[in-house]
């Protein structure tokens, strides 16, 4: 039951506090969850496919053995768990810390994410998930950066920062950290075999792709419930 609890405890401090009146993350949860399942789509097919072709896999002995489309039921738990408690940290930097810190870094941050990100992905053009992970992340910063013009991607840098740290964690005992063998087994003949201890260097970008659109998605889904109160009251 490795992943299971893994996955569980990753969620249960965030859903305890999301009734706490100061941060009333509760009053988000219609844009989170549509967002949360609308995004697992894509990234679920992505799964079942490099676990079919053997990018990687998992091991059975830290599953409960039930499989949907090959893939575990605690990898699709992953893409709910892991965005939910990374929202929730997001939504409470922004109620509780009211100065954008990065604000007049965000382009330059993008700018420098992007430009590693291609020509990572140019000399590697012969690893699967290095490739296809660092050119979805090169495009979707420039979609949110210069074609959507966000306003919260420096949040999302700011915050993202800070969940490097339970995603440390989370990805370590993954990857076989703490445990004697790992649960999410990796081809590295398909990645750039360069470790964060135990952890794909690849997963760090992955997880910022995974939560970059989880966020434009919600975000975008908060703005329309927000326009649709206004016009509702007036």
């Amino acid at each position: 039951m490795t992943y299971l609890l893994i996955n569980l405890f990753t969620i249960l401090v965030p859903l305890l506090f999301s009734a706490n009146t100061r941060l009333n993350f509760i009053s988000k949860w219609k844009p989170l969850w549509s967002a949360l399942f609308i995004v697992m789509i894509p990234f679920i097919a992505w799964d079942v496919y490099f676990t079919n072709i053997g990018v990687w896999g998992f091991n059975s002995d830290h599953l409960i053995g039930v499989n949907i489309l090959n893939l575990p039921i605690e990898e699709w738990l992953f893409f709910l768990c892991v965005p939910y408690a990374s929202i929730f940290t997001y939504h409470c930097f922004g109620v509780l810390i009211k100065k954008d810190i990065l604000a007049k870094y965000t382009n330059i941050i993008s700018l420098i994410l992007v430009a590693l990100l291609v020509v990572a992905s140019i000399v590697h053009f012969d690893k699967l998930y290095t490739t296809s992970t660092f050119i979805a992340l090169a495009f979707v910063i420039i979609i949110f950066q210069w074609g959507l013009k966000v306003k919260w991607l420096s949040r999302f840098y700011f915050s993202y920062l800070v969940i490097l740290l339970p995603f440390y964690i989370v990805n370590g005992m993954l990857t076989g950290m703490w445990l004697n063998e790992p649960v999410v087994i990796y081809n590295d003949l398909e990645n750039l075999n360069l470790r964060w201890n135990t952890i794909p260097i690849e997963d760090v970008f992955y997880g910022m792709l995974l939560l970059l659109i989880n966020i434009g998605l919600y975000e975008y889904l908060q703005s329309k419930q927000q326009e649709t109160s206004t016009h509702i009251s007036v």
